[in-house]
């Protein structure tokens, strides 16, 4: 079933079989030339033309897209960060969102869509779990300030 006609499990997080070795924690980066195609953000909306779908941890349906904006900083002027639009359970519209942590300030508008592009799907289904543990907090209206660690070569 699809989720068009309302079946649920079309809104399972769709990250391929990765042996438990390819995976990453805490936002560290796997070795993306030992990953298939699609188990990066960027790699599954180049090869599949949508973004990842995810349950997250409160059971509800996600996708996500990647947002840049420019900021005042001289020397890194735009950062990146994760909007997850929350569905209906019958996929007919958006009822509401949450918003990721900063996952990069970079110097160009394009590294930063690649640093967010870059990050594995069981990554990005990790901030999106963040986000919705601060938005239970009551954080719900407050912008993300914090910003992800940087621990890429």
């Amino acid at each position: 079933m699809t989720r068009e006609n309302g079946d649920r499990s079309a809104h399972r997080n769709p990250a391929p079989d990765l042996n438990e070795g390819d995976r990453t924690g805490a936002h560290g980066h796997a070795d993306q030339t030992q990953l298939p195609p699609d188990a990066t953000l960027g790699g599954y909306l180049r090869e599949h033309s949508r973004p990842p779908a995810f349950e997250g941890i409160d059971g509800q349906p996600y996708t996500v897209s990647i947002e840049v904006e420019r900021t005042g900083e001289l020397q890194r002027p735009y950062l990146t960060y994760l909007v997850f639009p929350r569905w209906a359970y019958t996929g007919l519209g958006i009822v509401g969102h949450v918003e990721s942590a900063i996952v990069a300030r970079t110097s160009t508008r394009e590294e930063a869509q690649e640093r967010a592009e870059g990050l594995t799907l069981y990554e990005t289904k990790q901030l999106l779990d963040e986000a919705i543990l601060r938005r239970a907090r009551g954080d719900l209206d407050k912008a993300p300030d914090e910003e992800l660690p940087d621990d890429r070569p």
